[in-house]
């Protein structure tokens, strides 16, 4: 049984939208009129009592009145428009006595929804509410297209016979004809303008023109609406899990609000229910996510027994509520039973859950943040009772709107208070003042001038439980002051290079500060301290509040830029001398060790839209030793391309904290176009770093970390993607293992 969508009727398609445009009816019904006038008169077309929205208005190149049989023939570029519904045909025939319409060459009919009708003969009421059409096709307002051997339009709804739906294009690249990507095929097909709804009854869908499937039954939203009902099912294999088949269901609970339950069946597993709740209320939004299963769980210490099999499950949830212009409360929750569940099946590989909540002011001069936030750790090696828990973290800041000495004012005060349940508490406040001022000089230097100034207070306790003893500090209450001054000079030289345009900018900075108490107080947010492009010429090059570089320094760059029509390439290169000969706070391995520091910088290169590199180094100022090395490449169209990733870290450095460890890894991911619609694409990690960069690793320098493959293919309408991923991680019951999807996503079918 074959219903295609057949190609001669987008040509009548295009033919009744083009008379549209250039047709306007009051100069239709002005030409019809001076051809009645030459025939009899008809009488009236309604009685003087009948309201004119309800008669019949018609406009043609002639219009014919036959007395005796009382019908009205409309022939050439005939509209007749009733109570919002428009008919349109090369002739009209109507019986003014039976109140039958029949229209014959290029039909077509226009509802008040907007759902635009083509067939080949129509006959209609005089209502032009209700008719019958041959060869029908329906073009609907929400997207897609009905075709039926026969329609009946009755009480605004269509009942078609032997029908096909699908919003796919029936029109190949060169204009040729082709059959749609997808379509439903069924014996009776009714559409509900209404309701926005399609209903089948013995309905096949066809991919590609293979039947997938019979249903006695079924429906979905017209166009992207949306409507309660099946999803489309998520096919996986699992080596852990086995076969997974997951069954969506949506639920549309309110426009604002909506629900999806996902069944996950394994064949290896107990199933495990997964929801999804989403709600907006006007001034906010917020969205919840879970996960419940009751299975086997191991860490990895022991061998899980029957007897291990337990409720397991995972909560996200997320919200924000903006109570005016300034205002706005965020929240969010990540919770998880155990530290394997989200490796296990395959919903995430965080190696840590934050839950926060803020609430947060900003103004045009003003900001203000109160926090509080926990972590749930998935690392099976870690504490969770050494895990902080902050609560409240606040800050503050200020910025004078009228300028000081010509310069900018600033204010700022912060507290945080961190708890564990088994480790460090620490708390901490201060306050803090920064003027800067910016101006140019008559020969075009750049001049930049800060003056910061701070007062912290800090108190600890159970520093002995801390694992990290240069993180403690010492316990109890302790004071630290903090004043610094820099002066920073750029002098920009611009000028004509190979028909663009060159800039060299040299740049010196000066910092000056005094000796600092900080290896008294405790370290909890300025950890991870590298010298880099990035922190070259700050004030601070800690990352956080509780360590502040204490040296006077003086640092020397240059930056380079050209500008080619296609082409563009940027590049910075930098060193740090510290003044003083007192030991430095920084620890080895940063590049900031000695008095004179390594060299860092970076190199950006485009060409066009096809290539994008980004490079960043630290070279060892004894040796021109290479200790950081970083590429980030994109390169391709936007249909084939390539992504790469590389870095290395050589920090020379026998004693290695988890914050200054070395590291080697590559990452690459590539898609590539094999056709107009189809592509493969894959990815993969490699962890590099081999016991010759970290003592005491077993790793041999070549350890995959995952791997993914896939195919694709994606249209106007269909999009397909068989994956196959491989995990080289392995945690507790979340083992090594090979993972197959099938995905699939048809458009304009509720989805």
């Amino acid at each position: 049984m074959e219903f295609p969508l057949s190609p001669p009727y987008k040509a009548r398609q295009r033919h009744a939208l083009a008379g549209v445009t250039t047709l306007m009816l009051a100069l239709a019904a002005q030409n019809a009129q001076a051809q009645a006038d030459q025939q009899s008169p008809p009488p009236p077309l309604a009685s003087t009592t009948m309201d004119q929205a309800d008669e019949i208005a018609f406009s043609a190149d002639l219009l014919e009145y036959d007395e005796n049989s009382d019908i009205v023939t409309a022939t050439g570029n005939v509209i007749a428009v009733r109570e919002g519904n428009r008919l349109r045909a090369d002739k009209v025939v109507w019986n003014r006595t039976t109140g039958r319409v029949d229209a014959s060459g290029n039909v077509s009919t226009t509802d008040v929804e907007g759902n635009v009708a083509y067939g080949d003969t129509l006959e209609v009421t005089d209502t032009l509410k209700d008719g019958i059409a041959e060869n029908l096709l329906l073009v609907m307002t929400q997207g897609g297209r009905l075709v039926a051997r026969r329609g009946e339009l009755r009480d605004g709804v269509y009942y078609l016979d032997q029908a096909a739906y699908s919003p796919c294009s029936v029109e190949g690249a060169k204009g040729c004809s082709k059959e749609p990507s997808w379509q439903l095929k069924a014996v009776k097909v009714r559409y509900d303008p209404k309701r926005k709804r399609v209903y089948y009854k013995t309905a096949s869908l066809e991919l590609f023109g293979i039947p997938l499937g019979v249903w006695p039954g079924f429906s979905h939203p017209a166009g992207n609406a949306g409507g309660s009902g099946f999803l489309l099912p998520d096919f996986r294999i699992n080596g852990l899990n086995g076969f997974e088949l997951a069954q969506p269901y949506y639920i549309k609970l309110a426009s604002n609000r909506d629900m999806t339950l996902t069944p996950h069946l394994f064949s290896n597993q107990a199933p495990m229910l997964e929801g999804n709740y989403r709600a907006w209320i006007g001034r906010g939004s917020y969205n919840m996510l879970g996960y419940i299963t009751n299975s086997v769980q191991s860490d990895g210490v022991a061998g899980a027994q029957p007897s291990d099999r337990q409720f397991r499950g995972y909560i996200e949830a997320s919200g924000s509520y903006r109570f005016n212009p300034e205002w706005r409360l965020y929240g969010s929750v990540r919770r998880a039973s155990d530290r394997t569940f989200l490796r296990r099946y395959s919903i995430n590989g965080d190696d840590r859950l934050r839950t926060t909540l803020k609430a947060e002011r900003i103004d045009a001069n003003s900001y203000f943040s109160l926090t509080g936030w926990a972590v749930q750790t998935m690392r099976l090696g870690d504490n969770q009772r050494q895990m902080p828990i902050a609560l409240p973290v606040m800050d503050m800041r200020w910025r004078l709107p009228a300028p000081v000495l010509g310069g900018r004012v600033q204010l700022q005060a912060n507290s945080l208070a961190i708890s564990r349940s088994s480790g460090q508490d620490t708390q901490r406040a201060f306050a803090s003042a920064q003027w800067k001022w910016r101006g140019l000089t008559g020969m075009g230097q750049e001049l930049a001038l800060t003056a910061y100034a701070r007062g912290d207070a800090y108190h600890s306790s159970n520093t002995a439980l801390n694992p990290i003893a240069a993180y403690a500090g010492k316990g109890g209450w302790q004071a630290r002051g903090i004043a610094a001054l820099s002066a920073d000079a750029r002098w920009p030289f611009v000028g004509d290079f190979l028909g663009g345009r060159q800039r060299i900018v040299p740049r010196v900075q000066l910092v000056a500060a005094p000796h600092l108490a900080n290896i008294a107080l405790p370290n909890e947010d300025a950890r991870s301290v590298d010298l880099e492009d990035s922190n070259l010429f700050a004030l601070n090059r800690f990352p956080g509040y509780d360590r502040f570089e204490d040296s006077s320094r003086l640092t020397l760059g240059i930056e380079y830029g050209l500008t080619l029509r296609d082409f563009t390439l940027e590049s910075v290169i930098g060193q740090s001398f510290r003044l003083t000969r007192r030991p430095t706070l920084l620890p080895d391995g940063t590049g900031l060790t000695d008095r004179e520091s390594d060299f860092v910088g970076r190199t950006t290169v485009r060409f066009r839209d096809f290539l994008a590199l980004t490079h960043r180094f630290r070279l060892d100022k004894d040796n021109l030793a290479i200790r950081r090395n970083e590429v980030d490449a994109t390169i391709g169209s936007r249909r084939t391309y390539a992504v790469i990733s590389y870095l290395r870290l050589d920090r020379n450095i026998t004693r290695q904290l988890e914050d200054l460890a070395d590291n080697e890894e590559m990452r690459i991911g590539a898609r590539v176009a094999i056709a107009r619609y189809w592509s493969v694409f894959g990815s993969t990690v490699i962890d590099l770093t081999g016991r010759n960069e970290v003592p005491g690793v077993l790793a041999d320098g070549f350890e995959p970390v995952h791997h993914r493959l896939g195919i694709d293919y994606r249209d106007d309408c269909l999009n397909i993607s068989f994956i196959w991923r491989r995990s080289y991680q392995a945690s507790g019951d979340a083992r090594t293992n090979n993972n197959f999807q099938l995905r699939l996503a048809f458009r304009n079918l509720g989805i």
